[in-house]
């Protein structure tokens, strides 16, 4: 039997909830071009970055379909979407889960923009967000990244609160998009 009160089994437990995500690989810099992307939606429609050249985009990654934060911050981002279009921005959803569970995340939740499947992690690797839990699976973290019109990364969001997240987007979207 474990118990919390043994100083060497809480610093053990602490040590192993510290090591269980590692690293991702470094994110594109903010005025460097967004890697070039090509992946399938929950309706098995194709989007790539040249799909969105001449608008910007706010692609935001997330670690897991139906999971607690991952469904409060899409819901965010849901009721905030007519403050979206009302500025011309686009916004995609990106995790490493397949197109069949993005469609019933999609469809329970009433998603009005494509959440777009990285199953083979090739985006999430490029965007410098892929993680690897526990050692035994990856994940997308949350982050999101602003896209401008010509392509380059205008912003970068890392680790965020998937509460307040949407509008603190759509605040650097109205600087960002007054500056151009």
């Amino acid at each position: 039997m474990i118990r919390s009160s043994h100083p060497v089994r809480c610093l053990l437990a602490g040590i192993l909830l510290c090591s269980l995500a590692l690293p991702a690989a470094a994110s594109p810099a903010v005025g460097s071009p967004a890697p070039a992307f090509n992946l399938t939606d929950q309706d098995g429609q194709a989007h790539a970055l040249k799909d969105y050249a001449g608008h910007w985009l706010v692609m935001y990654f997330y670690p897991k379909d139906e999971t607690p934060g991952c469904t409060t911050e899409a819901c965010e981002l849901r009721d905030n979407i007519f403050a979206y279009k009302k500025m011309g921005v686009s916004v995609v959803g990106v995790s490493v889960d397949d197109v069949e569970s993005h469609k019933k995340f999609s469809e329970h939740h009433h998603l009005p923009f494509p959440l777009l499947a990285d199953a083979n992690k090739t985006t999430a690797r490029d965007y410098g967000v892929l993680v690897k839990m526990m050692g035994l699976f990856e994940l997308a973290e949350r982050d999101t990244f602003i896209i401008d019109p010509k392509g380059n990364i205008a912003a970068h969001f890392s680790k965020v609160d998937p509460k307040t997240h949407s509008d603190e987007v759509l605040k650097a979207l109205a600087q960002l998009t007054s500056a151009h």
